[in-house]
């Protein structure tokens, strides 16, 4: 099996650190040939992490530069990830992109046709894909086992220092435009565009931090409707991360979201002949129980390097990473024409 030759650009992201000891879990399977970070204050904070032990530290147009590389791991602070981006693929590079993708859907959807001009990999780093329970989720959906959609309701809560609060502030979005992103990528995936999204920003000021900690988003679609929440001032908030999957066939609930083992099942019992609504008695429960991850990040890095090699196909095309930003802008508060960006 040939090795990935990758290098990493930024240590800024939140997933950064993660993603480089993800990769770093599997050496038959990746060789790191190099980190950059252009940024002087994140070099000073960050280099001498455990993480980054060992490793060659280069400018960017180094790493660029390596003879047969492979591959990038976009990780820098958030408002330069697509510029760096676009900058790996002019030099050839296949990317995995943090997320989300930037403010400037113009300069994203650029980056995207240069990519698929190029045949190029953009694998986002939303982690939730490769979670056991939303992957159980996605299968039920396809296979039609929860009959028709008609809702889905997400929570994916933080409680964060007055530091990251602030750190926040940096986001025209808030926390729907930094965590309510990897809910909006699970609803695309199982429900595809919708017609139309309401986003209801709030902030709560607490501790006088004046930032958009607090979104609600709801999601128009042709027969229901989703929503999702996120803020980052809920005490133990990260417990109470959530999805829960409506059809006309059953219910999936998974919660907590992260790292879950089990998945719970609703289907109607049909047994008596009728399936009444009022009475809980008449659906069945069933508890799924899923493999636990071995590192939040290890399938995702895997299957970088199987769509790299040719093994695989990406399952995530880039018209849908354009249709998740597109919605994340529009239900952080951003005036976007769905329609517009539902394809490149």
């Amino acid at each position: 099996m040939r090795r990935i030759k990758v290098g990493q650009i930024g240590t800024g992201h939140f997933h950064a650190e993660g993603k480089m000891d993800a990769v770093r879990k599997f050496p038959d399977v990746f060789e790191v040939v190099g980190i950059a970070e252009p940024d002087p204050d994140n070099l000073k904070r960050y280099a001498d992490r455990k993480t980054y032990e060992g490793l060659t530290w280069m400018t960017p147009g180094e790493l660029l530069s390596v003879k047969d590389l492979d591959a990038v791991l976009v990780e820098t602070n958030e408002w330069d990830l697509v510029p760096v981006a676009r900058r790996c693929i002019d030099a050839g590079a296949h990317i995995h992109l943090d997320k989300p993708a930037g403010e400037d859907i113009d300069e994203y959807a650029a980056m995207l046709r240069e990519a698929r001009r190029k045949n190029r990999i953009v694998q986002l780093g939303y982690m939730y894909r490769y979670n056991p329970a939303i992957q159980y989720c996605r299968k039920a959906v396809e296979s039609g086992q929860l009959g028709e959609i008609f809702g889905i309701d997400t929570v994916m809560n933080t409680e964060h220092t007055r530091e990251v609060r602030e750190y926040l502030g940096r986001f025209r979005g808030g926390t729907m435009y930094i965590f309510g992103c990897h809910l909006i990528d699970l609803i695309i995936s199982m429900q595809g565009m919708p017609e139309n999204i309401v986003p209801f920003q709030d902030k709560t000021l607490l501790d006088g931090v004046d930032v958009y900690d607090y979104g609600f988003a709801v999601f128009e679609y042709a027969r229901g409707t989703s929503t999702v929440k996120t803020t980052s001032v809920e005490v133990k908030g990260y417990v109470r991360r959530q999805l829960v999957v409506s059809g006309s066939g059953g219910t999936i609930e998974i919660k907590p979201l992260e790292s879950p083992t089990a998945a719970t099942l609703a289907v109607p019992d049909r047994s008596h002949g009728h399936v009444s609504y009022m009475h809980d008695h008449h659906a069945r429960l069933q508890t799924i129980d899923l493999p636990a991850l071995s590192g939040r990040y290890d399938d995702q890095m895997l299957d970088f390097a199987a769509i790299i090699r040719g093994e695989r196909e990406n399952p995530y095309t880039y018209d849908h990473e354009l249709m998740v930003q597109a919605a994340t802008l529009k239900a952080s508060g951003f005036d976007i024409d769905l329609k517009k960006w539902s394809r490149l």
